[in-house]
């Protein structure tokens, strides 16, 4: 699934190019991808036709497009393989296109491709958050996330610490801080030798402040990377993959040596997933 950093490369590319375009007109190919808009398909093309983007904005791995003249905004969720893709309009509809946004632009369209569709879109009421930020209603549970110049880090780090979960799943947690999936959550775990079953509580505040400094350090060098690609299923606006995943110390290392202390990285089963660790760094925790 699209963590932060593949969110927001999508969200850089999207404010380059279509910030200020019209909505000329709007094609629902498949219904599931709007079953968010609870009107329904047709009411969704006719919403955002004739508006204008004024920007691209993200929360941790939501993307949405403000509408002018208006208190709705576009939203768009990626979920496991949505893709938004800017492309020229005589191109061939991709395999699984799903949604067509035609903009009065001759050059470029945006296309919604999502092969899975677990991902969608919908259109939703912009409600006021606190330093005047506008957010959709239906982000308006996702906590800041981790890039975000305005996340209280001390509420997020006393937050963590009063909990006993495991801090993998903490940092999971969209609650207590957004935008972390399994990929830079291992990253930042082996960065700061934590095992990821260790319970928030457990932690010392510096400790925690380490760990999320580690996240945030992560998710920079991977934006500036344009995000991890694995298969063809993330790939930024202009369909071309991210590079991150040259970097990784960790995640999908199985087998390799620790970049730190040699030992082979591990894979191990955790809640329906895997989790990637050096046994020598990140000792389990006592019990």
């Amino acid at each position: 699934m699209p963590e932060l950093p593949e969110v927001e490369t999508v969200r850089a590319g999207l404010s380059e190019h279509i910030t200020g375009a019209r909505f000329e007109t709007v094609t629902v190919l498949h219904s599931r991808l709007t079953r968010q808009h609870v009107r329904g398909p047709r009411d969704f093309e006719k919403s955002l036709r004739q508006h204008t983007i004024r920007c691209v904005s993200r929360r941790g791995k939501f993307l949405w497009l403000p509408l002018s003249d208006s208190d709705q905004a576009l939203v768009m969720h990626l979920g496991m393989s949505g893709q938004a893709l800017l492309v020229p309009p005589d191109e061939p509809d991709e395999k699984h296109l799903r949604i067509r946004f035609a903009l009065d632009r001759s050059d470029v369209e945006l296309r919604y491709v999502d092969q899975r569709m677990f991902g969608g879109a919908h259109v939703d009421e912009l409600a006021e958050v606190d330093h005047g930020q506008r957010v959709p209603a239906s982000v308006l549970h996702i906590a800041r996330d981790a890039l975000d110049p305005l996340l209280d880090l001390e509420q997020v780090v006393a937050d963590i610490r009063r909990r006993s979960a495991g801090i993998k799943q903490l940092l999971l947690n969209q609650s207590v801080v957004s935008g972390i999936g399994n990929i830079y959550a291992d990253e930042a775990l082996w960065a700061a030798k934590v095992h990821y079953l260790t319970p928030g509580n457990r932690l010392s505040r510096a400790k925690v402040r380490e760990l999320l400094g580690a996240v945030q350090a992560v998710m920079r060098a991977a934006v500036a990377a344009g995000g991890t690609s694995f298969d063809d299923l993330y790939v930024g606006v202009n369909g071309e993959s991210g590079w991150f995943d040259v970097s990784l110390h960790a995640y999908g290392q199985e087998g390799e040596p620790c970049d730190r202390c040699g030992r082979p990285i591990v894979r191990e089963s955790w809640a329906n997933r895997s989790s990637f660790r050096c046994p020598r760094c990140q000792p389990r925790p006592r019990a």
